[in-house]
């Protein structure tokens, strides 16, 4: 079970979690009844991810469940017949403060409680981290905090690059994750109108029209799901 996490909102968990379950849904295939092998879990209570999947409807690759009251739901998530992968994508609350010191950081309340579910099932973290400073202290204190002490296999993915901005930001994002995080994805997810736009238009990376942006967009996807499966990092 792949988590997606990070402290900081708007790093795009939400297109991460989707679009790893579809183009990994596309290359491993259904079960034998056609029903698919991976499954796309929110426990965001915003529920955007779950708008998404109502907006695809039908036509959606891989199974979904909005889960952010599903307590023992989630706690039977490794126990799911015939799913091979599942994403979680996760709210952007986490209440880390540089001067809690409590054991669990993650606090008390039913919402905390069903994060902590998640990481407690979870075989690894991707945290998506965009290439801007802003990003950098909370992804770090998300790694320190609440992902090693559990011991969690953890990647950090820089999300939404935009080329046209130059390399100076990302060459900076990858220097800083490679001194202080380390466990960087060799992928760059990079920015296109089509990611921006694909909830509204009900549609996720594997639906997007057969064309050279859209081939290219898909194409960081595919490499990103690829570079986790051979991390070893599975259900």
């Amino acid at each position: 079970m792949h988590v997606v996490l990070n402290q900081k909102g708007g790093v795009g968990k939400s297109t991460l979690t989707v679009n790893l379950a579809a183009v990994t849904a596309e290359a491993i295939g259904t079960q034998p009844d056609g029903t698919p092998s991976v499954l796309a879990v929110s426990v965001d209570p915003q529920g955007s991810t779950s708008w998404w999947a109502d907006r695809v409807g039908d036509e959606l690759p891989f199974l979904f469940t909005q889960a952010h009251k599903d307590l023992d739901g989630l706690n039977r998530l490794s126990k799911v017949k015939g799913v091979r992968h599942i994403f979680v994508d996760t709210p952007g609350w986490l209440d880390l403060s540089e001067d809690d010191s409590s054991a669990d950081p993650l606090g008390d309340g039913r919402a905390a409680e069903i994060l902590r579910a998640v990481l407690d099932n979870a075989d690894s973290v991707i945290l998506p981290i965009e290439p801007e400073p802003l990003g950098f202290k909370p992804t770090l204190r998300t790694i320190k905090r609440v992902v090693e002490p559990r011991k969690l296999p953890y990647t950090v993915v820089i999300n939404n690059w935009d080329p046209r901005d130059g390399d100076v930001d990302l060459k900076q994002t990858q220097e800083f994750v490679e001194k202080s995080c380390g466990h960087l994805a060799r992928t760059v997810i990079r920015h296109y109108k089509l990611h921006a736009r694909a909830s509204a238009e009900g549609v996720v990376v594997t639906q997007y029209p057969a064309n050279r942006v859209a081939l290219q967009g898909r194409q960081d996807f595919d490499k990103l799901a690829l570079e986790i499966a051979l991390n070893g990092a599975s259900q």
